[in-house]
């Protein structure tokens, strides 16, 4: 665990990758908080050993990474919303996202992007318009001055995790090995700066995030 890092909180916490992601950092020692829109999700942030505090990316969420040291954007609006929604939550979202987490004190930020962000002109067509919003979001991070650094998975899958994963190319990743990437790279500074692909693969995490 980073000496700079303790207290996490992550956005989107009720999501795929949230809800993996707040029993491992609460395991490597991190003190994590969950944000989440609605009441009714709290009680599963807590047994998930995480303070949940609510807040809304569409409307008012920066006093919920009050004392944190380090942001994670699991937040997305899902493939079954419109177009509205991926402007609003991932590329709107997100800048918030970023100027909330500069405004509240937290330094680390760690962004969970998608593979094909670096060039959305490349991807399928379909796709396209989710990943200029993620480009323009990263965009916005890189050039924020918080230490950050953004992951780009491949299709994420609901299968149990392996702890193995590849930066290059291969398969649809785990939403769980996604999460303990998250958990690697706030324990590890060389990730900061860097955007990361991320698939399935057999090297093991830590070592694979590496430079």
């Amino acid at each position: 665990m980073s000496d700079s890092v303790s207290r996490v909180a992550v956005l989107g916490a009720n999501g795929g990758i949230g809800r993996r992601l707040l029993p491992r950092l609460a395991t490597a020692g991190y003190d994590p908080i969950g944000v989440v829109r609605s009441e009714d999700q709290v009680e599963r942030i807590r047994e998930a050993g995480a303070e949940p505090r609510l807040g809304d990316l569409e409307e008012t969420f920066a006093p919920a990474l009050d004392g944190a040291d380090a942001v994670v954007f699991t937040a997305g609006s899902g493939g079954g919303t419109g177009w509205d929604k991926t402007l609003m939550v991932d590329l709107w979202g997100a800048k918030r996202a970023v100027d909330a987490a500069a405004q509240e004190g937290a330094d680390r930020f760690v962004m969970i992007s998608s593979r094909g962000a670096d060039n959305p002109q490349a991807g399928r067509a379909p796709l396209r318009p989710y990943l200029v919003a993620k480009h323009f979001a990263d965009r916005y991070l890189r050039q924020s001055g918080l230490a950050e650094t953004i992951l780009r998975p491949t299709r994420l899958t609901e299968a149990e995790g392996t702890g193995r994963v590849a930066t290059t190319d291969g398969d649809a990743i785990p939403r769980a090995d996604v999460a303990q990437a998250v958990v690697a790279c706030l324990q590890d500074e060389a990730t900061v700066g860097r955007a990361i692909e991320l698939y399935g693969g057999d090297t093991p995490i830590a070592d694979a995030l590496r430079p």
